[in-house]
């Protein structure tokens, strides 16, 4: 309780606090942090999604702007030479102001990571924006078969119903590609799992989904039992290493991500970076209240 209160009060408190608990989260302010994050990354074998950081915008001009700064991102890391791809959020790219207008921008980035042979993957926010982002990631499906990927929330009661759905989309030569996670908005019981419990047996019920239908999974989770249930689906239905990968945010759990990867399975992980760190670092702590003691040990702790 008190942890919850104090995540509740944070967000209202200065940005240089929010920081010293946000650096162990976000890369940092700039792509030469996010370089440098990645390299680390890399030399442990664990592979890297990268995301610039911001969302909601108010005007075409800043989804330009986003949009530049991205095939910006794409072409460093290319130079760079790094085992990493990209992750986007649609309203960060005009998905409230004009869907069109996002479409040719994530078009644009998408195109350009694909003459590399490299990979975007399509974020999925609110219930308000799923529709379109589905939408929109068909319309790229289509465009960039093997470029293109999508994060699929299983708390939400639709999505095993939207696999379904895609199953045009997929082949065994090019396979539909999912990151599953268990979803972090607030939405109403109507649509969303509310019990620990359902989230992770839907969780569950989806992964077994992907697996015996040939469908790549991003397994986007912390959760010990979520990983374990995920190892006996990989030994269930005799699963390639090639065929899946496990998926983490930066900066967290790290002891349970090595233990993945001591096991030989594909590790990526999430990196954020940017100026607009301050919302996604107050999401965090919303999301896991837990994550205060290290807020309280970064103030009076040093090293």
């Amino acid at each position: 309780m008190i942890n919850q209160l104090i995540a509740r009060i944070l967000p209202s408190m200065p940005k240089k606090l929010i920081w010293i608990f946000s650096r162990k989260y976000i890369a940092g302010k700039t792509l030469d942090d996010a370089i440098l994050v990645t390299k680390g990354l890399n030399s442990q074998g664990i592979k890297v999604t990268i995301d610039l950081l911001g969302e909601f915008i108010t005007n075409l001009k800043q989804a330009t702007e986003n949009r530049e700064s991205y095939l910006k991102i794409i072409d460093r890391v290319q130079s760079e030479g790094l085992h990493a791809n990209y992750s986007l959020k649609p309203t960060f790219f005009g998905l409230l102001l004009n869907q069109e207008a996002c479409y040719r921008n994530i078009f644009q980035i998408v195109e350009k990571a694909a003459q590399y042979g490299n990979f975007v993957r399509i974020d999925m926010e609110d219930s308000s924006c799923t529709e379109r982002e589905i939408e929109l990631f068909r319309r790229l499906k289509k465009e960039f078969p093997k470029n293109v990927g999508l994060v699929l929330q299983a708390y939400l009661h639709r999505t095993l119903p939207d696999i379904i759905k895609m199953a045009d989309l997929h082949s065994s030569e090019i396979p539909l590609n999912f990151r599953i996670c268990k979803g972090i908005y607030v939405e109403p019981e109507s649509i969303a799992y509310k019990k620990f419990e359902e989230i992770n047996d839907n969780y569950l019920k989806i992964l077994d989904h992907m697996f015996r239908h040939g469908i790549y999974p991003g397994i986007a989770t912390h959760d010990k039992a979520l990983v374990e249930g995920a190892y006996k689906l990989i030994e269930k239905h005799k699963v390639a290493k090639n065929q899946y990968e496990f998926q983490m945010l930066y900066g967290v759990t790290p002891e349970l991500r090595k233990s993945i990867v001591d096991q030989g399975h594909v590790m990526r992980v999430y990196v954020p970076f940017g100026k607009d760190w301050f919302g996604y670092s107050t999401r965090r702590l919303k999301e896991n209240p837990r994550m205060v003691s290290h807020i309280v040990k970064a103030l009076f702790w040093k090293g």
